[in-house]
């Protein structure tokens, strides 16, 4: 049987607030271009809307993800020499995830360790994977890094760790930035241990497009909460009937962008942040990046970052790129 779940959110929420206020005023005061952290999308509303986006027939990516780690898991896992424990940065509800356990725990018992700055999330991902015979989880409520560290620390001597991005979450780092954090994971790895990594990849323009900006509304909505959050935590008056969700390909960049504009001129007062800004009609909000990727230039970018690829697996029906990295 599976052990009972545990969660370590030793996280101040006064800590937590405080840097969501900080990023906020930072970037709300930045020069030319307004901008928000993606992150900060995925409370638990958010997250909510995010698990009824993986679900529309416009957005195949999550479906994508599930059908390689479903038909490739044991593959994967295979290349993995044992002991093993997991850690996975971003978990969100876990649904993914769940290929890779029970491959694993086919074969030893599995210390599984998801790592999320949502709580809500987490919750969720122990509902999800709780009952999996074999596997014992402890989540952390903490950054992607500061809980890779924690997981680190508690290994045994002999035991080998593979660290879970899915999602594409990578996608929403600037590339030299997503560089820059595969290397600071490497930092905290071994050499020998294995990275997963999932990267969407450059498919049609129009593809694109529908699957970030949907006719159901639902990434809008999404969107938006991002400013219904800054109300709720940080006393924050955004108007949101005053905001339209905007998407933009970047065709140089490889980069689907998520804005919200303003439709009219308007002054937003954060009250806990002590700020008050101005927009004018038609400025911006950028919300989120998403890259998309040729699988070559995954190959190379973990090369870079001090790691060989061990093997590449790909979706047909949505293009889509699973890479397994060891650290050299």
């Amino acid at each position: 049987m599976a052990t009972a779940p545990r969660m370590a959110t030793t996280i101040s929420a006064a800590r937590a607030l405080a840097a969501f206020s900080s990023d906020v005023v930072v970037g709300l005061t930045a020069p030319g271009q307004k901008e928000l952290p993606s992150k900060y999308l995925y409370d638990e509303v958010g997250s909510a809307l995010f698990e009824a986006i993986c679900t529309l027939p416009e957005y195949g990516l999550g479906r994508a993800g599930m059908r390689m780690l479903e038909r490739y898991s044991g593959e994967i896992v295979d290349r993995v020499p044992g002991p093993v424990i997991v850690a996975e940065l971003g978990s969100g509800s876990g649904q993914q995830t769940r290929w890779v356990l029970e491959a694993l725990a086919r074969r030893q018992r599995v210390n599984y360790y998801p790592i999320d700055i949502s709580g809500s999330a987490l919750f969720r991902c122990q509902r999800e994977l709780g009952q999996i015979d074999m596997v014992s989880i402890v989540g952390f409520e903490r950054a992607y890094l500061d809980g890779l560290q924690e997981v680190a620390a508690r290994r045994r001597d002999g035991e080998r760790l593979l660290v879970l991005f899915l999602g594409s979450t990578i996608g929403n780092f600037d590339r030299p930035a997503g560089e820059q954090f595969m290397r600071e994971v490497r930092s905290i790895l071994r050499a020998g241990d294995a990275l997963l990594l999932a990267t969407d990849l450059v498919k049609p323009i129009p593809t694109l497009i529908l699957a970030y900006d949907d006719p159901a509304g639902v990434t809008a909505a999404f969107n938006k909460n991002l400013l219904a959050r800054i109300n709720r935590e940080l006393e924050g008056d955004f108007d949101l009937r005053r905001f339209e969700h905007v998407v933009r390909y970047d065709e140089g960049e490889q980069r689907i962008e998520m804005h919200l504009r303003s439709t009219a001129w308007q002054r937003v007062t954060i009250r806990k942040a002590g700020l008050r800004v101005h927009l004018r009609e038609g400025e911006t909000i950028w919300t989120e990046s998403s890259h998309k990727y040729e699988p070559e230039q995954v190959v190379r970018m973990g090369e870079r970052s001090d790691y060989h690829c061990a093997g590449q697996w790909f979706d047909a029906e949505w293009p889509l790129a699973q890479s397994l990295f060891f650290a050299a």
